[in-house]
């Protein structure tokens, strides 16, 4: 029988689990996962108070990456996904306490419907001259990595980057754009000016997707949904919580991982779906080398602040989904969502949600604040912007200390090098955001290809 150890129960190795298990059907697997807390679902946590849903992690994920949407089909929840309320689609980027409408028909973050674009109160007419230019930009004949903010600014003009763009990425990744690597965040888009020359012709050239479901989806009980269902169907897994692992070691027939208890784990083959700086740690006796090309993966840190309003006077003015905050604003907010008109089930009728974002790469370290410091920072900005001057009849307030890894420039060198590395190790593999992807899917697909390489179903 082959025994296999999965260290992380976040949803990369839950997703690792549910494969293996799958794949047991086949040949004999014995599968353990371990988890340092007493829960299961890492950044992924829901919590319903009062009649209000709090998502303290994502509050939903993109369909259009096939690996959410596959693991739903796997676990019958398919029926389960719901999309944003179709009756307040607008968001909106803050520029100095005003709100601008997005454009529409934004491809990703490019607009592509020039009318939208020209009618927009966020920009300046010189910006809407550049960015129709986009298409008489020439490639730029490098082949080697650079930053999201120079691609992007070189293609679609400064303001229409720091203004439209940058905020919508830094959403995603919480970070520098001029840090960020294109090659490894939005590879697309370098193909895009390399078979067209331009972004806005090659995203017009492209098949429109096809209908089914909406962009993004949720649960009505809120992301949690996907990780209770999938612990639950996890029959033939040993899931052992509040087990801490202290190091991975070689063994006489795979690897051995040392528990903070004294126990110890040894397997055939072994998954670590942790963050990079935890693989680094329990891999540095290992392979010391291994263990600094992931220490060298940044990461930054976030805060949650959620502010619950049982008045309808707060609930008036949300009409939308919410905006996000260029960091030409010299804020630490990034977003502001307003849950209770983004999605059904959030609050009761009457009552408000509201959502907001703290903590951007190479600013100060967001989470060292204070509840009290995090929560004026958030109604503060929700005066300015929004004119909310009531007090919230709840706040609650989550930190996540080094959540979001930083693919910097050369990040995909370092993965080379990663790989290299690990290939030196039988039986040993990879998997979570730290790699080739941040989102929910990316961390899915990234567990299902490590169980299927360490029980003998693939390359690496």
């Amino acid at each position: 029988m082959t025994r296999l150890v999965i260290v992380g129960g976040g949803i990369a190795g839950l997703a690792a689990a549910w494969r293996a298990q799958a794949l047991s059907a086949e040949r004999p697997v014995e599968i353990t996962l371990v988890e340092r807390e007493d829960r299961l679902g890492g950044k992924i946590r829901t919590e319903l108070s009062g009649g209000f849903l709090f998502e303290m992690g994502a509050e939903s994920f993109l369909s259009r990456k096939p690996a959410g949407v596959k693991l739903c089909e796997e676990l019958d929840l398919l029926d389960r996904l719901q999309g944003r309320t179709p009756r307040s689609g607008r968001s909106f980027v803050m520029h100095r306490h005003a709100l601008h409408p997005l454009p529409e028909g934004l491809s990703g973050f490019i607009p592509t419907d020039l009318d939208s674009l020209k009618a927009s109160s966020l920009l300046s007419e010189e910006a809407k001259r550049r960015f129709e230019r986009e298409p008489t930009i020439p490639p730029d004949p490098g082949s080697g990595d650079q930053s999201v903010a120079r691609f992007l600014s070189r293609r679609l003009g400064p303001e229409v980057f720091h203004l439209l763009v940058e905020p919508l990425v830094s959403g995603i990744y919480a970070g520098d754009a001029a840090l960020l690597s294109v090659k490894a965040t939005y590879p697309q888009l370098l193909d895009l000016e390399r078979r067209y020359g331009s972004l806005l012709a090659g995203l017009k050239a492209q098949a429109a997707p096809a209908g089914g479901l909406p962009a993004f989806v949720s649960f009505p009980l809120g992301m949690a949904e996907l990780v209770s269902r999938l612990a639950g169907r996890l029959t033939s897994v040993r899931i052992v919580l509040g087990a801490a692992a202290r190091s991975v070691e070689t063994a006489r027939e795979g690897i051995r991982v040392e528990l903070a208890d004294g126990g110890s784990l040894e397997a055939d083959a072994g998954i670590l779906a942790v963050p990079a700086y935890e693989a680094a740690r329990l891999l540095a006796g290992l392979d010391p080398e291994l263990a600094a090309l992931h220490e060298r993966i940044p990461y930054a840190s976030s805060a949650v602040v959620q502010l619950a309003f049982d008045s309808p006077a707060a609930a008036g003015p949300l009409d939308g989904y919410g905006y996000v905050v260029p960091s030409v604003e010299e804020s630490d907010i990034l977003a502001c969502t307003w849950s209770s008109s983004k999605w059904e089930h959030r609050a009761p009728d009457g009552s408000a949600l509201i959502r907001y974002y703290l903590g951007r790469f190479g600013r100060d370290d967001i989470t060292r604040k204070s509840d009290r410091e995090l929560v004026e920072a958030a109604r503060s900005e929700l005066a300015a912007t929004l004119g909310i001057q009531a007090a919230p009849a709840r706040s609650l307030v989550v930190r996540w200390d080094r959540a979001m890894p930083q693919y910097l420039v050369g990040h995909l060198d370092r993965l080379e090098a990663i790989e290299e590395r690990l290939a030196l190790h039988p039986g040993l593999y990879l998997a979570g955001a730290a790699y080739r992807g941040v989102g929910i899917p990316d961390c899915i697909a990234s567990g299902w290809k490590a169980a299927e390489l360490a029980l003998g179903g693939g390359s690496r």
